[in-house]
């Protein structure tokens, strides 16, 4: 309604400054009875309220369509009415969402193409990885050990960005099933242990309840390889050990991961998921990315878990681990 008052908001001006000049023009030429003067002016405003309301009631479903909100592109396509205005409309909606349904799907093939290409790159680039580790170990020390740190790196940073390339289609990737906890975390302690030994830093496992849930084990993997790599980085030259405690709290399954080092400070905790950001700790830590903890907490919303965080500069970070109810089986 609003907007079929303003586009003819400009002819009920003119029509009133018609009718008028129009008074004026008889009055200035002798003609002076006013009986005439009024019929004439309400026989002229009955003409064009006629005519506004017939308009507005026939051309309704276009001003409708120009005002809605859509919901859904199909919405675009739905017909308004048989005027000129409406066809025009019909015809350019229709037209634009053929334009940006070719666009689309031009943009998903180039994405799936660059998909496909960082999955080729990726398996390609650790197939000399693994030569190089081979390498490595006939090699003295202390030679074999920095080559095979680097080469650690370098394999870390590979699977990040295989991880980031499947977060772009998360949806197909993903494998509900039950998922023992306390069989996880000791595997990826094993995949970690020359990192643990490397950087003098221990991890204390505790679980006192049962550890089976229901969650995605390789993404479930990733994020707790992520933290637990995230407490080693952050606890260097600064405490020996990490504590990873699992428990359960009111009926759902939790675990903490606590490191005794760097923290965070106040002003970066509330940003540390944003992608890219490295706060303070990114200059004194040269090899973060701002990554790990972005693709984390994309992870765990999208799998229904809960994060939370407490950290307290230069006394060290817990990151807990929440798994709902329905999540926690036994």
């Amino acid at each position: 309604m609003k907007l079929f008052f303003k586009e003819h908001i400009g002819l009920i001006i003119i029509q009133f400054i018609q009718i008028i000049l129009f008074s004026l023009i008889i009055y200035l030429s002798g003609f002076t009875d006013l009986e005439i003067f009024l019929y004439g002016a309400l026989l002229s405003l009955f003409l064009l309220v006629s005519y506004l309301v017939i308009h507005y009631f026939t051309s309704k479903s276009t001003y409708k369509k120009l005002t809605k909100q859509p919901t859904n592109l199909h919405e675009l396509l739905e017909s308004t009415d048989d005027k000129p205005l409406g066809r025009a409309l019909e015809q350019l909606t229709k037209a634009n969402y053929q334009l940006f349904m070719k666009q689309l799907k031009q943009a998903e093939e180039n994405q799936e193409n660059h998909l496909t290409f960082i999955n080729r790159w990726v398996h390609q680039m650790k197939t000399p990885l693994s030569v190089i580790e081979l390498t490595a170990k006939e090699l003295d020390e202390p030679e074999s050990a920095n080559l095979r740190e680097e080469t650690e790196k370098l394999k870390n940073g590979l699977n990040t960005v295989l991880y980031m390339a499947r977060m772009q289609r998360i949806e197909e990737d993903f494998h509900i099933q039950p998922v023992d906890l306390n069989k996880l975390i000791k595997e990826i302690n094993h995949e970690n242990k020359r990192l643990f030994i490397r950087n003098n830093i221990y991890p204390y496992f505790t679980n006192d309840s049962a550890s089976l849930v229901e969650s995605d084990e390789k993404w479930l993997y990733f994020i707790l390889e992520q933290l637990i790599q995230n407490a080693i980085k952050y606890s260097v030259n600064k405490s020996n050990r990490i504590d990873i405690y699992m428990y359960e709290q009111t009926g759902r399954a939790a675990l903490e991961i606590t490191d005794y080092g760097a923290g965070i400070p106040e002003h970066d905790i509330n940003r540390i998921y944003e992608a890219f950001y490295t706060g303070d700790h990114g200059r004194a830590y040269r090899e973060s990315t701002g990554m790990g903890l972005y693709l984390v907490k994309e992870v765990i919303d999208y799998l229904g878990h809960t994060i939370d965080v407490t950290s307290t500069l230069n006394e060290g970070t817990t990151f807990k681990l929440t798994f709902t109810k329905t999540q926690t089986l036994k």
